[in-house]
């Protein structure tokens, strides 16, 4: 490990793919980045890494061209660039390419489409050239070991399949002696743990082919198997370089976190579960959900799991009334449950925190005391108004309750990290005291450090009595959160398990053993997400 201010400098300059030094970001009076660096060398994987917050996000922010750096030095590839002049088209004349999590696909279209929309149609007497197209993207995919038809439609892909699509997207037109940077920004954020092993043997390869990578993700694992160089931030800073290194994930999360790992990383909980059922659900059949039985008691957390397709998203969305089942019975505690929409859902005291927060549940653009308070409007409604400062109120109190990082109630939701907006929505339902809580991938995109609260903020709310149904493709998730797991295979369960009776490698062979033979299953169409 190299110290933070020798980390640029202990790589000689000419095998440096891309080096900054000295980049500061002010956002409104607060630092983002202070004297942070980075350093990539040529043909390697490279880790970027930090807590929400960080400032790894507006870095690769202003690599893009999206922000504009207050002070700094950039070079890429032996050539400087002045970063107050920095723009999206200068980062892509540079040779710099990004996939988000949001991979930018239209869904509808063919793959082949999707090619042509970044880099144009070949022409043909006043047409277009679909044959020459179809060649030219068939030829990429080779390239990238995609046994795809170019004419498919995005959609009909597995989430992998789709990610190296876009990736091959990104990098094409790279010619021979062409150098370009690929940034990966948490590209396996939304795959289950097959289908990012599968994505992030694609880029090992690509990288042994001599591609340089910068990959920025939570998903600690994953990076430590694909990564050569590491560089965590925190708070604005580099706390800590590795080149050519193979640190363990507690060496990263204390360098992340800046203290020790032991108050991080729970590795067990008390159970609370009681005798009593609170929700008792029978031959449950709702889009790719086919025939789910299971009962969930007072105090007890039970996990789903299981591959995309598998229907765990598509159980909770019933439950919460957003999809109508076509059969089955649903009892909660002892009485008829049918919502045939959210509200009566919420009315009878069932609450989700979705998978996609930024669609289904953020109002980016509104106040934090706003988006906890959206779930009590009409019990703090008065005479035709909001009083402001019995919602402001409320919304002090929750924030030192859930510990939320925020300026304040006014604050707006955007201006916090991922994880304090992740606590802000659990915060929103809980203060409902739901009788059913459910969560679907609660910590997707979230720092180690907003897990660990986020874990104790479910367990307590169990441990009130609440039944809480965890949703998640993340297997260790389960692991440490589950009092009971079932596991979910097209839409059947094929598998609950006790807490303590399998660990995560015994989970995932569970999960793995009734893998889907084509990756345009029917179930995966119905429900991309799982």
């Amino acid at each position: 490990m190299t110290s933070p201010a020798g980390a640029a400098a202990a790589v000689p300059a000419g095998s440096l793919a891309l080096r900054l030094r000295d980049l500061d970001k002010d956002f409104a009076g607060t630092r983002a980045l202070n004297k942070a660096s980075l350093a990539v060398r040529r043909g390697t994987v490279h880790a970027l890494l930090g807590g929400n917050g960080s400032g790894k996000s507006t870095t690769i922010k202003i690599l893009a061209g999206v922000y504009t750096a207050d002070a700094g030095e950039l070079e890429i590839f032996g050539r400087a660039y002045d970063l107050s002049h920095y723009s999206p088209t200068t980062a892509q004349d540079a040779g710099l390419r990004f996939v988000h999590q949001d991979l930018g696909l239209f869904n509808e279209l063919s793959i082949e489409e999707n090619f042509a929309l970044d880099s144009g149609y070949p022409r043909r007497g006043g047409g277009i050239d679909w044959r020459a197209l179809r060649h030219h993207v068939r030829a990429l995919l080779e390239e990238y070991e995609l046994k795809l038809d170019p004419s498919q439609p995005i959609n009909t892909l597995r989430p992998s399949d789709q990610t190296m699509v876009a990736i091959a997207r990104a990098l094409q037109g790279q010619t021979s002696g062409q150098e370009r940077i690929l940034v990966l920004d948490e590209p396996t954020a939304r795959l289950a743990a097959h289908e990012s092993e599968l994505l992030l043997d694609q880029v090992r390869r690509r990288a042994e082919a001599g591609q340089t990578v910068i990959i920025v993700s939570h998903r600690l694992r994953e990076v430590l198997s694909v990564a050569h160089d590491f560089t965590v931030y925190r708070d604005g800073r580099v706390a800590g370089a590795l080149v050519d290194a193979a640190p363990s994930e507690e060496q990263l999360i204390e360098l992340m976190a800046g203290r020790s790992v032991a108050a991080l990383r729970p590795t067990g909980q008390a159970s609370h579960a009681r005798t009593e059922v609170v929700l008792s659900v029978k031959n449950l059949r709702s889009g790719p959900v086919k025939g789910v039985s299971f009962d969930v008691h007072h105090g007890e957390i039970l996990g789903l799991t299981g591959l995309v397709g598998s229907g765990r998203s598509s159980v909770l969305k019933t439950l919460f009334g957003e999809f109508a089942p076509s059969s089955g019975d649903m009892t909660l505690e002892g009485k008829r449950y049918a919502p045939s929409c959210v509200s009566q859902a919420v009315a009878a005291g069932v609450a989700l925190v979705p998978e996609d927060r930024a669609r289904e549940a953020a109002f980016a653009d509104q106040s934090v005391s706003e988006n906890i308070s959206v779930a009590r409007l009409k019990e703090n409604w008065s005479g035709g108004w909001m009083p402001r400062k019995r919602e402001r109120d409320a919304a002090r109190r929750l924030i030192a309750e859930f510990g939320i990082k925020t300026a304040g109630p006014d604050a707006l939701l955007s201006s916090m990290s991922g994880g304090n907006q992740q606590k802000t929505i659990i915060a929103r339902w809980l203060n409902r005291a739901p009788r059913v809580l459910l969560l679907d991938e609660p910590t997707q995109g979230v720092d180690v450090m907003s897990r660990a609260d986020i874990y104790a903020l479910i367990r307590e709310a169990a441990s009130r009595g609440c039944a809480v149904i965890v949703a998640s493709s993340d297997l260790s998730e389960i692991n440490a959160l589950a009092d009971r797991t079932l596991v979910l295979s097209r839409g059947k369960i094929t598998a609950e398990v006790q807490a303590g009776e399998l660990d995560v490698d015994g989970l995932n062979r569970l999960v793995l053993r009734e893998r889907p033979t084509s990756p345009a299953d029917p179930a995966d169409k119905t429900e991309p997400n799982a």
